[in-house]
């Protein structure tokens, strides 16, 4: 048992104040999709900001109140931030007690010139950095700090922008390397509720380190990037229809293959009339 001399006030209102929409929804995540396993070595991956934060913090109970062992490194890549962002995450890390570990690559320097789609190969050029680094340290799986809203988001950016619906899958298995997993722990986790913790316990994480959006960020996470503009159309919606982000995340869970005019599986496209006649 934890010494509780040690247990600080922010890991105390996790499993108190917030364990029903924080604790509960995480460990909810954990169990629905299988995402640990006993003897799983699990590389957190830490921004810097709130959803990351917290994620390393539920880790940290999951390994302590859990029914089973695991291990963790909680691994901060650096791709160029500026001095005092990188400080605050360090600041951040030793007032969460959260033992990180920094490396850094040039990604910012990599895409400043780039000028089509710079957040997408930017993130692909993260994930990679993240997965190499993990399985340097003899993890089989990163963790990451997507929340409810994303996963809602990232449906309706796919179907109003990407023409098709997909969704952000709360577990991925890695087809560059090898034995390695991506997992999504926070799935279930609503950003408001991050949202509270964060300004209840009165912390102050990174909203955006990136050098090209930081500038268009305000306090409450609203830019000018397409996914703040689906942010605030889910908003929008759920002024007349509460259970709207609900309904949209659900309607991946429920998708009738009888209803669909064609789909793609493993590459391959089928059509509705394959089995029409």
């Amino acid at each position: 048992m934890r010494n509780m001399e040690k247990y600080n006030p922010v890991e105390h209102s996790i499993i108190t104040k917030y364990k029903k929409t924080l604790f509960h929804r995480f460990i909810g995540a954990v169990k629905d999709y299988r995402l640990i396993s006993p003897g799983d070595k699990i590389a957190v991956c830490i921004s810097g900001g709130k959803d990351s934060m917290l994620l390393a913090k539920l880790m940290q109970e999951l390994s302590i109140h859990g029914d089973y062992p695991f291990d963790m490194e909680f691994i901060v890549m650096d791709p160029g931030y500026a001095p005092q962002n990188r400080q605050k995450i360090i600041d951040n890390a030793a007032l969460l007690n959260i033992p990180i570990t920094i490396f850094d690559t040039d990604i910012f320097s990599n895409v400043v010139n780039i000028e089509k789609n710079p957040c997408y190969l930017c993130a692909r050029m993260r994930r990679g950095h993240l997965y190499k680094q993990a399985q340097s340290l003899g993890c089989n799986k990163i963790a990451l700090g997507h929340h409810f809203d994303d996963v809602v988001e990232t449906i309706l950016m796919g179907m109003l922008y990407g023409a098709q619906v997909q969704t952000m899958m709360p577990r991925i298995r890695s087809t560059n390397f090898e034995g390695m997993e991506l997992i999504r722990p926070m799935y279930y986790i609503r950003e408001k509720d991050i949202i509270s913790w964060r300004n209840y316990n009165h912390l102050s994480f990174l909203q955006c380190a990136c050098r090209f959006t930081e500038k268009n960020a305000a306090a409450d996470g609203v830019g000018d990037s397409k996914r703040q503009e689906i942010k605030q159309l889910i908003a929008k919606l759920k002024e007349t229809n509460p259970q709207a982000d609900i309904n949209i995340f659900r309607s991946v869970e429920r998708v009738n293959l009888s209803t669909i005019i064609g789909y793609y599986k493993e590459e391959e496209e089928h059509s509705f009339l394959e089995n029409f006649d």
